[in-house]
This record gives structure tokens, C-alpha cells and sequence, in this order.
């Protein structure tokens, strides 16, 4: 093979060390070329009007390449001032000859050539794919981001939609509807409750046989026999006579807002702040007091008056001969019949917390004697069953009939237990809770909202991102552009100091 076809394979990352280990620059050419920037900064400051200069100047690094350039452009725009010896009298002209000469000496034209192309292959087009890439993986994230925020949203969403639903009410004004319900709904709620023990009767029977004791499930006997009676009748065995039940007081959002507003305290001192003490007139300490004094009347007749005269003159003499009835006086029984039941004991037995808990613990109790009678029946477990040989003497207790009887007793343990009902219980017995929940629920729509907040805000840092990406594109072609023409311009170079032999700068990843 020819010594001219062999080819000259350099890594451009090393190119510059390469240069300095052949001698064709010198160690320290870096300490040179800041004349020659400088030289460059003051001669851009007067130029051509000229629309490839302009491309040139606004472009990277000014290097020799480009010094080059520019001398032959002027030499089209300062050829007036050319004398007859090939000289140019133009100031521009002979600044830019003197920087090209400058860079020419020492050949520092290809030490800055080859460290600008390092600097472009090592830092410059990785540095601006790396933030391109950045910017894409964020504006991707904000757009992830966006689609978790709206799957969240939908779901908070469902859940406000589902409490506005459990709790019966259409959000509008959930505070005021809730309230509502306490008045118009509860009643009607804890009636059904008691009127859905009547299947019970046989249930409960066959336990207090089982139990042998009259007195188990008394509270759920009581209902059974009565309904949601009063406490006072629970207690006491008598309806009572009237029923005087503690007032429910909810202050609504005007009362609220007016408590607020008129928080002074009011003196009544319209006049001026004297006291009135109703007087009339001063008091006069010195004057004497009067006291009148009266005759006392005993009721006691005269001694020498007759007696029945005395009787018949006297208009306040007792009759004793009276019946009852004619004097209008009644006369209550023994016991509390006819009372009044006030406090907690005018509440009905399903309606006040300590009788209510005792109601659903009849009902579990109950519940836990069907469950273990229905294992008892279902085992094959001889043993099991002979311990239990008691039962038998119930009749009308196979296990399909208990089955149906603990399907009635859980019915009725889930209507008690109803989570709408345990809220307005709860709302009727402490008015504040009423604002917790309000508080709770209204606590799904303010997600929402910030939800919402947060996906617009999401949604415009992902079209920033986006746009910053697309601005930086370009960029990153220019300057991959400009790596590519200055990589082929050090190659040419190259080859002509080895005989035109071809020069390879490999490892660019461009």
C-alpha cells in the first residue's frame, strides 16, 4: 500500500495532546491566545453592514477558520480602499490580516481549533442532549403527575358522592340538610327499628327457655312488648304523663355570623351611666320612722259571746261533712303514674346512649346464642351434640328455623347500627358534631379543588418543559453543525502537514 493511502486515525478527545506530543504546537499556547481574543473583541466593534458577517459574529466561538472568513468577505467590502501594491488602506482590513497572522504563528490556530472541538465533543452536545432529555423526562412526569391527579380526583370524587348518599343528603347546604334529618328523619328511623323487633318474639322465647331466667333481654323484651317507649316508662313500668325532653339547639350560620358581629357587651347605659335607683327623690337619713301597727284577729271568740252566735257571724267556719269529690281535690295513686319524665329519661330507650347499648347488646347476645345452636345443629360431632342434649326438648328449632331466626336478629342489629342513624344520634345528643362532619365531608370537595389547582399548575410546567425542549433543539443542530464543519476543516489541516494522507478523528459521537 502506498504511504500516501495510509490513513491517520486520531481520538478527538486526545487530539489535542496528540498535537503537542508531535510538535506542531507548543505547550503552552494558551498563553498567547489572549491577545489574540482580545485583538478579536475590538475588532468586531467595527464592521460591514453585511448579512454573512452577521451570521458569523452571532454564531460560536469565533476560531481561525472563521478569522478567514471574514478576510475574504472584506476584501468584497473594503475593495475601495485596495492601493496599486495589493494593500488594503482599510483599518478593519488590517486588524483581521494582523489577528490571522497572530493566530498562524506557532500554529495556535489548531491548538484553539482542537480544544474547542474537545470542549464541544466532551461537554457542549452532551451537556445540551442531557438537559433536553431532562426537560422531556420532567414535562413526561408533569404529564403522569396530571393523569395521578385526575384518577385521585375521580376517586375523592366517588367517596364525597358516596357520604352525600350514605348520610341522605345532596351537599347544597350540608349542614342545614343534616340538621333536618335530626328533626324529620330520626324519629321515623328509630320506629322502624322497634317495629322490625316483632319477628323476634319466638327468638326470644325460645332463649329465656333455654336460659331458664326471666329476666335475660330485658331491654329487647321491652321494646318487643312496647316499642321505643320512654326511658320514665322503661324504668318506672307507667307511661308518663306529660314528657318534657331537653331542647336540641343548633346555631345555624346567620346566628353564628351575628354572634360574631356583636360580641360587645351592651350595658344599657342609654343614659349617659347614671344609675336610676327609682327614688324620686334624695333620702333623708335624719327623718323619723313610723310603723303602723294593727290589731291582730286569732280567730278566737269572745268569752262571753254565745257560742253558735259566734259560729253564725263567722264566715270561715270549716265544713268537715265535704266529700272529695265536691272539694275538687285528687288524689294521686301509689307509684309514679301520672309523673313527668324530664332529662334523660324522656328519651325514648333506642334514642339515649346507655339503653340503646343495652338494646344492641340483647341483640348480640341473642345472635351469638343462634350462631353457636346453629353450629351445634350442623356438627356431626356426637359428643358435641349429647352436651348439648338440653335443646332437644325445644321443639320448632331445627336448623333451618334458626338460620331464619338469626337472618331476623341480624336484620334488626343492622337497622340499629345504622351508620346514618349513629350520625344523627350523634348529632341530636352533642350539636357540635354536626360540624365535624360537615367538616369531614366538606374535607373531600377542598381535596378536589386543591387537586385541581395542582393539575393545572402540573399541566403548565409540562408545556414549559415542552417548549424549553423544542426551543433547545435547535441549538443542539447548530452547534453539532459547527462540530462537524470544524472537525473536517482540523482533518484538512492535518493531511496537508503527512502529505494529504487521510486523517480520521474518531470517538465524536456526533
Amino acid at each position: 500500500m502506498n504511504e500516501a493511502e495510509i490513513p491517520i486515525d486520531i481520538a478527538a478527545g486526545k487530539l489535542l495532546d496528540w498535537l503537542i506530543s508531535r510538535r506542531i504546537v507548543d505547550k503552552n499556547w494558551h498563553l498567547h491566545i489572549r491577545n489574540i481574543r482580545n485583538k478579536i473583541s475590538n475588532a468586531i466593534t467595527d464592521m460591514p453592514e453585511h448579512d454573512e458577517l452577521l451570521q458569523l459574529l452571532s454564531g460560536a466561538h469565533i476560531n481561525y477558520f472563521h478569522c478567514l472568513r471574514i478576510v475574504d468577505i472584506l476584501k468584497t467590502t473594503e475593495a475601495d480602499s485596495k492601493n496599486v501594491f495589493g494593500r488594503y488602506g482599510s483599518q478593519r482590513m488590517k486588524d483581521w490580516q494582523e489577528i490571522v497572522k497572530m493566530y498562524e504563528k506557532d500554529n495556535l490556530y489548531l491548538a484553539e481549533a482542537a480544544q474547542i472541538l474537545v470542549r464541544n465533543i466532551n461537554y457542549e452536545i452532551p451537556g445540551i442532549r442531557k438537559q433536553i432529555k431532562h426537560l422531556e423526562q420532567l414535562s413526561e412526569e408533569a404529564d403522569k403527575k396530571v393523569e395521578d391527579l385526575e384518577r385521585s380526583e375521580k376517586v375523592v370524587m366517588a367517596e364525597y358522592q358516596n357520604m352525600c348518599k350514605q348520610l341522605g343528603v345532596t351537599g347544597t347546604n350540608l349542614r342545614q340538610e343534616l340538621v333536618d334529618k335530626v328533626f324529620n328523619d330520626l324519629p321515623g328511623m328509630l320506629t322502624k327499628v322497634a317495629s322490625s323487633v316483632a319477628p323476634l318474639k319466638k327468638t326470644v322465647e325460645l332463649y329465656a327457655s333455654f336460659m331458664n331466667d326471666a329476666e335475660c333481654l330485658t331491654l329487647l323484651k321491652h321494646v318487643l312488648a312496647k316499642g321505643n317507649t320512654t326511658v320514665y316508662e322503661f324504668v318506672y313500668g307507667e307511661p308518663p304523663l306529660s314528657i318534657e325532653e331537653p331542647p336540641v339547639k343548633f346555631v345555624t350560620e346567620q346566628q353564628q355570623e351575628a354572634a360574631d358581629d356583636g360580641g360587645a357587651i351592651d350595658f344599657g347605659d342609654d343614659n349617659g351611666g347614671a344609675i336610676d335607683f327609682g327614688d324620686g327623690s334624695g333620702l333623708d337619713l335624719d327623718a323619723p320612722v313610723e310603723l303602723e301597727v294593727g290589731d291582730i284577729d286569732w280567730g278566737a271568740a269572745d268569752e262571753g259571746a254565745d257560742p253558735a252566735l259566734a259560729g253564725a257571724n263567722d264566715g270561715n267556719v270549716i265544713d268537715f261533712n265535704i266529700s272529695l269529690e265536691e272539694s275538687g281535690i285528687v288524689v294521686e295513686e301509689d307509684g309514679n303514674l301520672g309523673g313527668v319524665a324530664k332529662g334523660d329519661e324522656a328519651f325514648t330507650v333506642l334514642d339515649a346512649q346507655q339503653y340503646r347499648d343495652r338494646f344492641v347488646n340483647d341483640l348480640l347476645e341473642l345472635q351469638s346464642f343462634l350462631k353457636m345452636r346453629l353450629h351445634q345443629l350442623g356438627s356431626a360431632d356426637k359428643a358435641q351434640v349429647l352436651a348439648f342434649a338440653i335443646m332437644d326438648n325445644f321443639k320448632d328449632h331445627d336448623e333451618k328455623t334458626v338460620a331464619s331466626m338469626l337472618a331476623e336478629v341480624e336484620v334488626v342489629y343492622a337497622g340499629v347500627t345504622d351508620e346514618l342513624l349513629q350520625h344523627l344520634l350523634q348529632i341530636k345528643h352533642s350539636p357540635v358534631y354536626v360540624d365535624i362532619l360537615t367538616s369531614n365531608v366538606k374535607q373531600k370537595l377542598t381535596s378536589i379543588d386543591k387537586m385541581k389547582e395542582t393539575a393545572l399548575m402540573k399541566r403548565e410546567k409540562s408545556v414549559s418543559f415542552k417548549q424549553q425542549s423544542v426551543e433547545l433543539k435547535p441549538t443542539q443542530t447548530k452547534i453539532v453543525e459547527q462540530t462537524k464543519t470544524l472537525q473536517g476543516q482540523i482533518e484538512k489541516d492535518i493531511s496537508k502537514r503527512y502529505k494529504n494522507r487521510p486523517v480520521n478523528l474518531y470517538g465524536t459521537n456526533l
